[in-house]
C-alpha cells in the first residue's frame, strides 16, 4: 500500500473516538505504555511520543513534565489533538506534524521516545535520545483479531512473513539500543451489539487496512459473532506487542 494511501485514510479518521464505542476492555498483559512512562518520567523529562494521533491519550494520560512534543504524519489529525490541547489546559505539550520516517527533531534531546500503534525508524529515534533514554513501542502483531481475519480471509498483516513484533524488534536491536525486551500483549475487548462491532470494523484498519473499499460482509460477521459472543457481548481477542530498550550511555 502506498504512503498516499495511508495519509488520506488517517487524515479522514481525525474527528473520532474509541470511546463511541463503548468498548469493555480486558487485559492479560503486565506489560503497561502509560504505567511505564509514570514509572521512569520525573518532571524533569522531555518526552516525544509518535504517531500521537488526536492526542488523546497523551492529553489524558501522560505525566505533566518538562517538555512533551507529539506528532503524527496527519495534518487533520495534529488539528484535532491542537483542539483537544487547547481544552485540557495543558502548558507542557506541543503538537507537530511530522514524518516518523523522516525525523525533524534535535539529537541527544528527548529522556523517553513513545510510539503507539506506528510505523518507526530506531535509527533515527536513537539519535534524538538522551545517553540512556529510554525508548517504548506498543504496536499490533501479525496475530491481531487472528480468529475474525480467519473467517474473512484477509487483514492487517495477514499475509506478512514474518510478524511486525519481530521486525521491529529487530529493527530497534540493529540500531544499536540495549537491553531490548519485545513482550506479548494479550487483550479482550467486549462489543455490546453487532451494530457497534460492524461500526467499529468498518472505520480501524483490522480487516481493511487503509483502502477505501470499507465493506464488511454482513454472513461472515455473523459467523464470527455466533462463535464469539460471550454473556451476550461480542469478543474481539487483541494481539499487541511492547519493546522497551535503552540508548547505552
Amino acid at each position: 500500500m502506498s504512503q498516499n494511501n495511508v495519509f488520506d485514510y488517517f487524515n479522514k479518521q481525525a474527528n473520532w473516538s474509541f470511546d463511541q464505542y463503548g468498548i469493555v476492555s480486558e487485559s492479560l498483559t503486565d506489560w503497561d505504555l502509560i504505567d511505564l512512562i509514570k514509572r521512569f518520567a520525573t518532571p524533569d523529562s522531555r518526552i516525544l511520543d509518535l504517531g500521537t494521533a488526536g492526542g488523546e491519550k497523551v492529553i489524558a494520560n501522560y505525566p505533566v513534565c518538562a517538555e512533551i512534543l507529539a506528532t503524527d504524519y496527519s495534518p487533520e489529525m495534529i488539528r484535532t489533538a491542537c483542539k483537544n490541547l487547547e481544552k485540557s489546559g495543558r502548558t507542557d505539550i506541543t503538537f507537530k506534524v511530522m514524518d516518523n520516517l523522516n525525523m525533524d527533531v534535535p539529537d541527544n534531546y528527548f529522556d523517553i521516545v513513545t510510539a503507539r500503534h506506528t510505523i518507526t525508524a530506531p535509527d533515527q529515534i536513537i539519535r534524538c535520545l538522551k545517553p540512556g533514554g529510554l525508548l517504548l513501542i506498543r504496536g499490533v502483531d501479525k496475530y491481531d483479531c487472528h480468529a475474525l481475519k480467519m473467517v474473512f480471509g484477509r487483514g492487517q498483516g495477514f499475509d506478512d512473513p514474518v510478524p511486525v513484533s519481530i521486525t521491529d524488534y529487530e529493527a530497534v536491536l540493529g540500531a544499536g539500543f540495549a537491553g531490548v525486551e519485545l513482550v506479548p500483549i494479550h487483550e479482550r475487548e467486549y462489543f455490546k451489539d453487532r451494530e457497534s462491532f460492524k461500526s467499529f470494523l468498518q472505520r480501524v484498519p483490522i480487516l481493511n487496512v487503509c483502502d477505501e473499499d470499507r465493506t464488511i460482509e454482513d454472513d461472515l460477521l455473523d459467523k464470527y459473532i455466533r462463535a464469539n459472543t460471550f454473556g451476550g457481548m461480542i469478543r474481539l481477542l487483541r494481539r499487541c506487542y511492547g519493546i522497551t530498550a535503552r540508548k547505552p550511555e
